[in-house]
């Protein structure tokens, strides 16, 4: 059974003093080329306002935020963040503005790329509201260094024109180094893309769910993944009729469990119906076997699970997600697609070609599109490639 109760290189130190002076500007009219040094007012401000506002903030780097209580001075291990305090000497997440560094500024931006921003004074407008469950400031219009006068990247209005020959609003620039690509190279750029990503705790993937599968009819309730079921999103748990987390690669396959990495990477993460949860428990997908109770659509055999029509190509886009995220290099299995039904505890999971097949059957909808940008802007600031462009499962795997 795959029990689904509900960041990878080495922990930095937790945050150490440095000196800052931050100020946040209330209201100001944003700016889409540079960040705006009209009012301003502190950190702390900025904390007590968490209600959506659009505001600039100015102050001085602290580290890489990766959980509401830790906030990284070193060993720094993505692009995606950066955290920012009122004092020269404080140590307290509690009193940090975590910022969001979305793909157009983690060039210049990410603590990752540039470790030396650290102690350096940044300026950002953007929304405040949580981020890592913390009090934040997201989706960025605007980044400087200095106190706003410092040219930096452009957050554009609208996605810029794409490379000539592709057709995806992001392939100008997060999917600017794959585009053109096939086989091993398509493979490797689009690895190194999705790799930047802000890692979750598992306890934080219950929140993330509730969000990215969001019942569009409905806000209070999540849809499950195989039951397709509407149900209300406060009744996650153990019980069952409650939704757990479903690991779409089964956590067995690899023996990565629930430690910070594919085990809370959202991409792969659904909820579902406890008792459907137990039917699929760590198989291999493939077709045939008897219907399943409560996930009309449904089958399973002793060795593979087969989901229902409308969610066969999301679920191979999952999988196919997860064999480009995680190639044995930062620590975690080397994962792959293959064609067998019993892989038991081997880092593979099949049927490499009836997954293809259910992509090409079953094209990204407009609630698997919703998820994949939801993933993208508020959670792990990385993309499901596959959702983007489905034509590359073919350019890779044929």
């Amino acid at each position: 059974m795959n029990t689904k109760r509900s960041t990878r290189p080495r922990p930095g130190r937790v945050v150490t003093a440095i000196t800052l002076a931050v100020t946040l500007a209330t209201t100001v009219a944003v700016s889409a080329t540079s960040a705006s040094a009209a009012a301003t007012s502190t950190v702390a401000q900025a904390l007590a306002a968490q209600d959506g506002r659009t505001a600039t903030v100015t102050g001085y780097v602290i580290g890489q935020p990766t959980a509401t209580s830790t906030v990284l001075t070193s060993g720094y291990t993505a692009d995606t963040a950066i955290a920012l305090a009122d004092a020269a000497t404080e140590t307290s997440t509690g009193r940090m503005l975590y910022v969001q560094i979305t793909a157009e500024y983690r060039s210049a931006f990410g603590l990752l790329t540039n470790p030396s921003l650290r102690g350096r004074q940044v300026t950002a407008t953007g929304t405040l509201t949580a981020y890592f469950s913390h009090g934040g400031l997201k989706s960025p219009t605007a980044m400087s260094l200095g106190g706003g006068g410092t040219p930096t990247p452009t957050a554009t209005t609208s996605p810029t024109p794409a490379p000539t020959g592709s057709t995806g609003p992001y392939d100008s620039t997060y999917y600017a180094s794959a585009v053109g690509k096939s086989g091993s190279a398509l493979r490797s750029s689009l690895h190194s893309i999705v790799k930047t990503q802000t890692k979750l705790s598992y306890d934080q993937v219950w929140e993330a769910l509730k969000d990215t599968d969001q019942d569009p009819a409905n806000a209070n309730n999540v849809i499950l993944l195989y039951s397709g079921r509407s149900q209300s999103k406060t009744s996650n748990g153990g019980g069952a009729n409650d939704w757990n987390r479903e690991h779409v690669w089964a956590k067995s396959h690899g023996d990565f469990g629930t430690a910070t990495g594919p085990g809370t990477d959202v991409h792969h993460l659904r909820p579902e119906d406890v008792s459907v949860n137990s039917s699929r428990g760590n198989k291999d997908f493939d077709t045939g076997g008897s219907a399943v109770s409560e996930a009309p659509g449904s089958y399973t055999d002793a060795d593979s699970f087969e989901p229902r029509n409308a969610v066969k190509g999301d679920v191979a886009r999952m999988i196919m997600y997860m064999a480009i995220r995680y190639e044995g290099d930062d620590g975690w299995p080397n994962l792959e697609m293959n064609n067998s039904v019993t892989n038991g505890t081997t880092p593979y999971l099949g049927r490499q070609s009836v997954l293809l097949q259910w992509s090409r059957q079953d094209p990204p909808d407009t609630f698997e599109q919703r998820r994949n940008q939801r993933i993208y802007e508020r959670w792990q600031g990385n993309r499901n490639p596959f959702v983007d462009h489905p034509e590359w499962a073919t350019a890779i795997w044929g």
